[in-house]
């Protein structure tokens, strides 16, 4: 699957079930886990379930004077999915990911037996009863997770950039006082 089709499928199919309450930090990294379900293509009928954290590198509107980084993506592992390709590739389409550096770490690798619907059920109640706010549950296809996890935290940039621009101008007032 060429990179073109991989994002327009990531796009069609990736949906968000839960989104991370605890908003990001604006002038420091943040711990961003995340529960991702994915239809097995091995097993139908069960479900993949990739467990980890990205931590964000300064994820406010800031941009870091460093180059793009997309570690633990595993891009590099997938011939036409390079690291270098893929950001270009997300530049050239008008994605800009304010901070360019992520860092995934999947903290596990299991599978659910059971359809994916019933998987969004006992992780969401999970999540729930441990009161966990900051996790995000999301689900999309397991051939282009990569491309599912970056659309679940630019989603969680977005949601946090007003909160960015009112810090940032908080910040500018105290500075100038």
């Amino acid at each position: 699957m060429d990179s073109t089709s991989a994002w327009e499928k990531a796009l069609r199919e990736t949906e968000i079930i839960r989104s991370r309450v605890i908003g990001l930090q604006t002038f420091s990294e943040t711990h961003v886990p995340y529960i991702l379900l994915s239809p097995s293509t091995i097993n139908e009928g069960d479900t993949v379930v990739r467990t980890g954290e990205v931590l964000i590198h300064r994820p406010s509107l800031i941009l870091p004077p460093n180059i793009p980084q997309l570690e633990g993506f595993d891009f590099e592992d997938e011939g036409s999915f390079q690291e270098n390709t893929m950001i270009n590739f997300l530049m050239v389409r008008g994605i800009s990911l304010p901070s360019m550096k992520y860092d995934n770490k999947i903290s596990s690798l299991n599978v659910f037996e059971g359809k994916i619907d019933d998987a969004i059920g006992v992780y969401g109640n999970r999540l729930q009863r441990e009161e966990n706010t900051s996790a995000g549950l999301l689900c999309g296809p397991d051939e282009v997770w990569q491309f599912s996890l970056l659309i679940f935290i630019c989603s969680q940039i977005a949601k946090n950039s007003s909160t960015d621009i009112r810090r940032l101008l908080d910040e500018h007032h105290k500075r100038n006082d």
